[in-house]
């Protein structure tokens, strides 16, 4: 697939409930890098882990591929940790 089609593709997106492009997904993470979902929201599409393996530095790369194989947190640990670091930031 052309780099072209694949900046025009959409699905919507389970973070955000809403229809995304990829172009979105790029960007979207921390540090204006790629979100750490993309590869389970795009396999299905065209083969993304080459694509981005392909566009991006190796070390993002590799970084968001760890991120992305992590096991993601429940919920209320989530809840617990924004809450704590709220508490930490008004101190």
């Amino acid at each position: 697939m052309d780099d072209k089609d694949i900046d025009k593709l959409e699905r919507r997106c389970p973070r955000l409930g809403s229809k995304i492009s990829f172009r979105y997904c790029l960007i979207s993470g921390e540090d204006d890098n790629p979100c750490w979902k993309i590869f389970d929201c795009w396999w299905e599409y065209f083969d993304v882990a080459s694509y981005l393996k392909s566009h991006l530095p190796a070390e993002v790369f590799e970084q968001l591929a760890k991120k992305a194989a992590a096991q993601p947190k429940d919920k209320l640990s989530s809840i617990v940790e924004i809450a704590e670091q709220a508490k930490k930031n008004k101190e």
